[in-house]
């Protein structure tokens, strides 16, 4: 069956404004004609492709087509110099969907994009989510490419070592004070407050192993933003693992000190990226691994 990438535009469309009328009209088209496109698609093949909600969602094949419409788009972004045809004429903008870990996005991550330097014909779709779980968006044909710390191999993919992000456990001196007046021992550690970033932030727990070999059971508050995570940890509510970039000057100023200033911990990360013969990939690649060789440890 030939492919009919008109409607699987407008099966991507929907995804990624989220309702049948805004994908409609980010496709110049009415919310009828979109309808239309994707009902058709989905009688030709079977299967429904999109999870009409709000907002809709995709099937499994509906995100293998969307998948597969961004790799056509940009390879033939690639083709389009050499059938004279500029970027304003090529259609539709090539997106780059790319899962990035919470914290590499505040610290090191717009240095590589703007390393990247893409044209107005790209555009980004960044995916936010814990390190641990970016591959797996890969893994879900959700995106083309993901800062992960996960090292085993995706399929398809290759896998490049990025080096590492050093976090500090920081807490404000009154903090500090109120909970650790005898020291950061294994039993205030116990009493202390901690913030999560979310469920699968094992970062605190991980410091508390490493630090006095306890699981860390102590009240948590889960503030699900990084820079929020910030502010709570400057506002003395609970201590944290924040990375060194993000904490640097607040601890050179003396508003945040760290629990145990001889122990930080280190998160190995890699750039996952689908092998794809495209320059633009190509290019994104070389920018990612030239900052991150420059900015982590």
């Amino acid at each position: 069956m030939m492919l009919d990438y008109a409607s699987i535009a407008a099966v991507s469309a929907i995804v990624r404004e989220g309702t049948f009328e805004r994908g409609a009209a980010s496709l110049g088209i009415t919310p009828s004609a979109i309808s239309q496109r994707v009902r058709g698609l989905e009688e030709r093949l079977g299967a429904i492709l999109i999870v009409r909600g709000q907002p809709c969602e995709p099937t499994e094949l509906g995100r293998t087509l969307c998948a597969h419409l961004d790799r056509v788009r940009l390879l033939e972004h690639d083709l389009a110099p050499s059938l004279g045809r500029g970027a304003a004429e090529a259609g539709a903008p090539v997106t780059l969907r790319i899962a990035v870990n919470s914290d590499s996005l505040p610290t090191w991550f717009p240095a590589a994009i703007a390393a990247f330097d893409p044209d107005p014909a790209i555009t980004l779709d960044l995916t936010l989510d814990d390190e641990a779980r970016t591959a797996d968006r890969l893994r879900a044909n959700e995106v083309l490419a993901a800062v992960t710390d996960d090292p085993e191999p995706v399929q398809g993919c290759k896998t490049i070592p990025l080096g590492a992000l050093r976090y500090a456990a920081c807490a404000t001196p009154a903090y500090l004070a109120r909970y650790f007046g005898d020291g950061v021992t294994a039993d205030s550690l116990v009493r202390a407050p901690h913030i999560r970033f979310d469920r699968h932030d094992a970062m605190q727990a991980r410091w508390a192993r490493a630090a006095h070999g306890i699981d860390l059971a102590s009240p948590v508050h889960w503030v699900p933003s990084t820079h929020g995570l910030l502010d709570f940890i400057l506002a003395g509510i609970g201590w944290g693992m924040k990375p060194v970039q993000l904490v640097e000057e607040h601890l050179a100023s003396g508003r945040l000190v760290e629990l145990q200033p001889a122990l930080r911990l280190d998160v190995k990360l890699y750039w996952t990226v689908a092998r794809l013969h495209a320059a633009t990939l190509r290019h994104l690649t070389t920018a990612i691994c030239a900052v991150a060789a420059r900015e982590l440890t």
